[in-house]
């Protein structure tokens, strides 16, 4: 049983978590849209072999991610979320150093599902960040984290465009490198470290802070609840991903300028309301907070339906807003119920689960907007998001009755 020993500024190491979180993934982000070109550049590939690459580059690190991170989560569980996240760090900052000096597209996927099997950060740093903090910040440390991603994923992919354009793709990749480099060694430096401490000890710990009724949600199996609630908003968030740029500068008819500008309100909006839905939640019953879930879905499907009309760019650009306000409140809101309801000896483990079920979701909705974009026509897809957020609406509705939730009504 793992303790995280409480540090007289514990504020101040989540501070510093967070900005850890947000220049490791802006520096994975920095190389993120690029890869395509990258491997057009090597002149080794045709056409379909471009295309099959240039998949295995993008979702290849999802599923080795996917299927490798909850025992990785299992693992920090046993010898220390601490160690977990120096170990993320590290493997990010050597594959992303080979991959400035490889030039190989054999070796380049290679290195790519390796970085991928070995690395899981995001949910390293959430399990640790759940042991640091109180239970009653665990929500704020969700969208804090969430938060963080998205930024990076923001100033990531602004500063790798600069960065190829004026140096090369070699330049983008070690400049990822140093950046993780970096933050690993100022966490190894400033963040406080995992302490073992005896079973009996930690037994005392959770029945003081209300584990006995974490332990008996994890017995009665509710887990896959939040695992399958995490995987639908994911692959519903993704299923535009892949036809999003195309839909606006040809569907819509406007410019890349214009693509950018909405892709980017999103996250705004995301980063603004994040924390602020972690507050309004904090004091609410798992079976309110559900139902919130469910129409923060509803209104995103109608958001989706408003933007297929494409009244005018003021509208679309407004939808974009309120999408990415409805955003940071859906998955952060699922990880804070799983660190929540979650034996504390166990967190690695089940966060790692729900980051798991996050990448088959993002493999799922990019892999079904591919297909969708292939058998509709274009300016038809949005609404297809549409359909997917009611059906998740739908499938979140069901869930206390298989997993009833605490303050739930008896099915």
């Amino acid at each position: 049983m793992l303790f995280i020993h409480r540090q007289a500024a514990p504020v101040h190491a989540l501070k510093l978590l967070w900005l850890i979180q947000c220049v490791a993934m802006a520096a994975m982000e920095m190389s993120g849209p690029f890869w395509a070109l990258h491997l057009q550049s090597s002149g080794q590939l045709s056409a379909s072999e471009l295309s099959w690459y240039s998949a295995l580059a993008y979702a290849g690190p999802m599923l080795t991610a996917m299927l490798c991170i909850p025992w990785w989560g299992k693992a920090g569980d046993r010898i220390g979320h601490h160690w977990m996240l120096l170990r993320a760090l590290a493997a990010l900052a050597l594959t992303q150093l080979a991959l400035a000096y490889c030039t190989q597209p054999l070796m380049i996927i290679a290195i790519r599902l390796l970085q991928g099997a070995i690395a899981g950060f995001i949910a390293a740093a959430q399990a640790y960040g759940s042991q640091l903090s109180s239970r009653e910040q665990r929500g704020q440390l969700m969208a804090s984290l969430q938060t963080a991603t998205a930024l990076g994923s923001v100033l990531g992919p602004m500063a790798g465009g600069w960065l190829y354009q004026s140096q090369g793709f070699t330049a983008v990749n070690l400049s990822a490198a140093a950046l993780c480099a970096g933050c690993l060694l100022l966490a190894a430096l400033c963040l406080p470290r995992s302490k073992v401490v005896p079973a009996s000890a930690s037994t005392a710990l959770q029945s003081n802070s209300g584990s006995a009724q974490q332990n008996s949600w994890w017995r009665q199996g509710m887990l896959p609840g939040f695992l399958l609630g995490i995987l639908l908003i994911q692959s519903a968030k993704m299923l535009p991903q892949a036809y999003f740029s195309l839909y606006v500068t040809q569907a819509m008819q406007a410019t890349t300028g214009f693509a950018g500008l909405s892709y980017g309100l999103s996250a705004a909006g995301l980063c603004l309301c994040a924390p602020l839905w972690a507050i309004y939640f904090r004091q609410q019953e798992d079976s309110t907070i559900l139902r919130w879930m469910i129409a923060l879905c509803i209104a995103s499907a109608v958001l989706m339906a408003v933007q297929s009309l494409y009244l005018s760019a003021t509208i679309f650009l407004l939808c974009r807003f309120l999408w990415g306000c409805f955003l940071g409140a859906l998955l952060p809101v699922f990880y804070s119920l799983l660190s929540l309801h979650t034996p504390a000896n166990k967190q690695g483990q089940a966060l790692a689960y729900g980051n798991s079920a996050a990448k088959a979701g993002a493999l799922l909705g990019t892999a079904a907007g591919a297909l969708l974009m292939a058998i509709l026509p274009l300016q038809h897809l949005f609404w297809t998001v549409a359909v997917a957020y009611l059906l998740t609406a739908l499938l979140l509705a069901l869930l206390p009755r298989t997993y009833p939730l605490p303050g739930s009504a008896p099915a």
